[in-house]
Formats: structure tokens, sequence, C-alpha cells
């Protein structure tokens, strides 16, 4: 969870919230736990690959677990998108940040075409310079600035009312992209049963301390407006501090962070469309896996080609919206699938499912409008495709 977003995330929400972000944080964080348990549920009682795309169709019918699988894809596509901004934003000269956005997704595909993918060990490198950014961040910015506390005053400071605290949370809901992972770990660790519940909640609750703190800095150092005018925040505080030395060290940890991220979503979009493919819920032709290097390379280069077009057509809160709206509706279907599951099957109150999907609900939304509509436009040309892929004139296996 800690990485990428954390570095451009707050930006978007405080256009939103302005110092109500910080309620925008927590809300996001609630629905997150609740999505997390509901995950770790379904993992508990389908230990396969594939997620919420497995889920939805166990549970609730192919529809369900296609409209599960399409919203990982684009909401996910989006994220590569705004990772690779996010590289530029804190990496490239000023003017030059489409094109080395766009080059970093050429880059990075390349990479995974040959099957090099994000290990477990460059992800404890990853994280490790992460931390290391931002507590370089907070530090420089609390001390060699001249923090304004009255910026963290969360109503006097609040723009947009309730509608731009829920639009905050459904904002900063992708900073914590990766949460669920653990749900899916069942297979791998010592009593499940326990040691999985006690891991999300500790997990989470480390993050939000984490970004509890960056947030505050953020706010008592350039003020919500500051947030909001910047699309690298960490880096703006540390130059508004006077820290020249700590510039490098935030430039450098968003970096790294960005194409960590990158790298592990083009491989993990890549293997759900190859498994979508191969349910003939996508075109079958993107089923194919590389001879040699085994990765479903078509289903790889036809996202790169994606990606490189949304980054140099929109901006950075346009596509942390879009993937928000994606990876909710997402997580909507988990909820859905947990709350069907037999009293036997269940690890956590039913609860927690029914504020997971209220909350996944609420957020999608009240996201931005582009990002509302765009995403349901996006979402009914999946389901016409697949509609006419499997319609009764078409024949079996094509």
């Amino acid at each position: 969870m800690i990485g990428a977003g954390v570095f451009v995330a707050f930006a978007p929400a405080a256009q939103a919230a302005g110092a109500a972000l910080l309620v925008g944080l927590v809300v996001a964080a609630v629905v997150a736990y609740a999505n997390a348990t509901s995950s770790a549920q379904l993992a508990a009682q389908y230990p396969t690959s594939g997620g919420t795309y497995v889920y939805g169709r166990e549970r609730l019918g192919p529809w369900w677990g296609f409209l599960a699988g399409w919203s990982f894809v684009i909401g996910k596509t989006a994220s590569c998108a705004a990772m690779a901004l996010t590289f530029a934003a804190y990496a490239a000269p000023e003017g030059w940040e489409r094109p080395v956005a766009a080059g970093a997704v050429a880059v990075l595909a390349a990479v995974n075409y040959r099957g090099v993918t994000r290990t477990a060990r460059l992800t404890r490198v990853l994280v490790t310079l992460v931390l290391l950014a931002l507590t370089t961040a907070v530090a420089a910015s609390l001390t060699g600035g001249d923090p304004q506390w009255s910026g963290v005053d969360v109503w006097a400071g609040a723009r947009g009312g309730w509608y731009g605290v829920l639009q905050s949370a459904g904002l900063l809901f992708f900073a914590f992209a990766g949460y669920a992972r653990i749900a899916t770990m069942g297979e791998e660790v010592r009593d499940p049963a326990r040691t999985i519940p006690r891991a999300i909640q500790l997990a989470l609750g480390i993050t939000v301390l984490v970004y509890a703190v960056v947030a505050v800095t953020l706010l008592t150092t350039l003020g919500a407006d500051g947030i909001a005018r910047t699309t690298a925040p960490l880096a703006a505080a540390v130059g508004q501090s006077g820290a020249g030395w700590a510039g490098p060290v935030v430039r450098v940890g968003a970096a790294a962070a960005s194409l960590g991220a990158l790298l592990a979503l083009v491989a993990g979009v890549g293997r759900t469309s190859l498994a979508m493919a191969r349910e003939g819920d996508l075109p079958r032709w993107l089923a194919a896996v590389h001879p040699r290097h085994r990765v479903p390379h078509r289903a790889e280069v036809a996202l790169a080609v994606v990606v490189c077009l949304l980054v140099l057509t929109v901006d950075l809160r346009g596509a942390i919206g879009f993937s928000s709206f994606g990876v909710l509706l997402y997580y909507l279907v988990a909820n859905l699938a947990a709350w069907t599951q037999a009293p036997e099957h269940r690890r956590f109150p039913r609860a927690l499912q029914a504020i997971g999907a209220l909350g996944c609900a609420t957020l999608v939304v009240t996201l931005p409008p582009a990002a509302v509509v765009v995403g349901i436009a996006v979402l009914a040309v999946g389901v016409a495709l697949r509609r006419w892929r499997t319609g009764p004139h078409r024949p079996r296996g094509s």
C-alpha cells in the first residue's frame, strides 16, 4: 500500500475537499478495510488466481465476474497511466512530462515482455526507499519551513461540503491500492483464519498513520490551496522549506516507487486480461502466451499502447479518478459476492460487506463527474462487446 500513490493523491483530494481531505482519508480507509475483509473471506473459499473475477463468476454469475474483471482492467490501466505521470511529475524537466511518461511505459513494457517482473525483494527495497523519502519530506518540511498549524483546521479549511469529502475519499482510495493482496495469501501462511485478519488490520493501521502524517505535513506547509495547485506536492513542500538537499531524495523515492508500481501493474493487468480472454470475456487472441518468455505478450503490448495514449492525452487527476472508478466497482462486486457466502465460509460480520458495498457505490458516484461519465461509457462498451461476442449468432469457441 505504501507506494507511489501517496506522492500524488493528496493534490486532487485537496482540490475536492480542502483541509477536509483528512476526513476523506478516514472514509477511504474504512471502505478499504471492509473491502479487504470481503476479499479475505472469498479467498479462503476460492484459493485460486483471478481474484474477484473468479469470485463474481462463482457466487453471482458470469456477467458479475465480467463486470469485476473489466472494471479491474480499465481501472488498473488508468493506474498505469497515473504511475507513469507520477514518475514524470517528479523526474522529468518541466514541459517534458508526457513524453517522459510515455517513454517509461514503453521501457517497462519491454522489460515485462521478457518476463522480468517485480519480486518480493524488489518490493522491500521500494518500500524502504518510499519510507526514506517520506521521512525526509516530513522532517525537512516541518523543521526547515514555517508550519502553519491552522492549515489542519478541517472545517474552517473545508470546501465542497460532504460531497467534497466523499470525492476526496474516492480519490484517496487510489493510494490504498494493494491492500487486498494480503487477503489472497491464505495458502501461504500459517493459521490464515487468525493471521490474515490481523495482518489486514495492522497493515491498514500503519498505512493510515503514515498517510495522515504526510497529509498534516502538506497542509501545514503548503495549505490546501498550495497542495491543489501542484502535481508533485511532496517536492513542492520540500522546496518551500528551503532544504535543497532533501529534494533529490524525495524525487528519487517517488520515481522509484512509481516505476516499481508500473512494472507490477503491467504484469497484473496482462494476466487478468489473459484469464478473461481464455474465458471469452475478451478477444481470444489476447490469450496468447509467448513461447519463450511465458508472458501474455499480446495483452501486454495492447496495454502499453493504450497507456501511452492515455499519458499523452489525460492529466494526472483524470487518471486517478478513472482508476478509482474501476477499482471501486471491482470491490463492489467483491462485497456483493461475500454477502452471499454460507455461514461456514464466513469469517467477518456481514455488516462489513454491507459497509463495503455501500461505501464503494457512494464513492463511485461522488468521483469527479468526468471520471464517472467516461467510466460508465467504457463500462458500457465492454458490456456491449461481450454481449455481441457471446450472442447466439456467434459460433462456439469464437
